[in-house]
């Protein structure tokens, strides 16, 4: 009698149980701002991988202003843009990395000291591009954190951060079309515009 009263209550208690936590829920795909500014599902099935699983390395937060926030007095479509003045100084990243390479340090410090030299009213832009690998949003979100990255680099080797400005294009503007490792190192990469009233 005192057994079937046991079992009677061990059973309740495990069906109250069962009650309170309820069945594990399916995660819902989480909502993001799109590219084009409309807010949406993401592609992606993970942000931190690329297609083939391939995990993103964990360089920087993807918003990351290092501390110095963007002028918004700035707009590159309303100046004009001068590519060739530091066209030499391009910087290429590793694949899946908004890490800047010690051998691409140079560039950086030159683009610097070139804005430490450049009248008051010289302004630049860090433009942040990508391979063909991975999606439209993803690869503008790389792009982003690597011309982040970059500005950062110049600020700490102090140029103004009230002079520099950031945009990504993602895998867009790719300047070598093969489909090889060496086309794909061409294309990731942080190019430097010199910006000049009109």
């Amino acid at each position: 009698m005192k057994s079937t009263k046991l079992t009677y209550l061990l059973a309740i208690v495990m069906a109250m149980s069962f009650a309170a936590t309820g069945c594990k829920k399916k995660p819902t795909t989480p909502l993001t701002v799109l590219p084009d500014g409309r807010i949406g599902q993401r592609t992606d099935p993970d942000p931190r991988t690329l297609p083939g699983g391939d995990p993103v390395k964990p360089d920087a937060p993807v918003d990351s202003t290092g501390g110095h926030p963007l002028p918004t007095d700035i707009n590159p479509d309303a100046m004009n843009n001068e590519r060739a003045a530091l066209a030499a100084h391009t910087v290429h990243f590793d694949y899946d990395s908004i890490a800047i390479r010690s051998g691409e340090r140079a560039n950086v410090e030159a683009v610097a000291s070139f804005m430490k030299g450049a009248a008051p009213n010289v302004a630049l832009l860090v433009e942040g591009h990508c391979d063909e690998r991975g999606t439209e949003e993803y690869n503008r979100a790389l792009g982003e954190r690597r011309a982040l990255a970059l500005r950062d680099a110049l600020i700490s080797s102090g140029a103004d951060a009230n002079r520099i400005v950031t945009r990504s294009y993602g895998k867009d503007r790719k300047i070598s079309t093969g489909n090889d490792a060496a086309s794909h190192a061409k294309n990731r990469r942080g190019e430097f515009v010199v910006l000049t009233p009109k």
